[in-house]
């Protein structure tokens, strides 16, 4: 999958990938490889993303409604409803910039406190 991603800058930014690189930052992938293998990849990468989000969320409101949970149990359901909703966002994110969303920069805030939280 290396060969055709990049790491641009935001100002020359092509499709942003649901995937990181090894060191945590955003992959890229160049304006002229739409519809290729790897466009096709992470289109199926968001849908599953999106589908285990409302999963998730569907899981999480019958335990929360139904009965009481340990603090285990909850840190469990907090950290999997974090991990689906940063996704989400990043699909949004990825989906707002091909639409032409003026100055879609990440939330840098949020990607230091998700990396202080992993590591608590």
């Amino acid at each position: 999958m290396r060969a055709r991603e990049t790491q641009v800058e935001p100002s020359g930014m092509g499709r942003l990938l649901p995937w990181t690189t090894d060191e945590g930052r955003p992959c890229y992938l160049t304006s002229g490889s739409e519809g290729g293998i790897i466009s096709k990849r992470a289109d199926a990468m968001e849908a599953e993303q999106i589908h285990c989000g409302r999963e998730v969320l569907t899981q999480s409101r019958g335990l929360l409604e139904g009965s009481r949970l340990g603090k285990v149990e909850l840190r469990f359901v907090a950290s999997r409803l974090v991990e689906c909703l940063a996704d989400t966002l990043r699909v949004a994110e990825s989906r707002g910039i091909r639409l032409g969303v003026e100055d879609p920069r990440p939330d840098y805030d949020m990607e230091e406190l998700a990396d202080s939280e992993a590591e608590a």
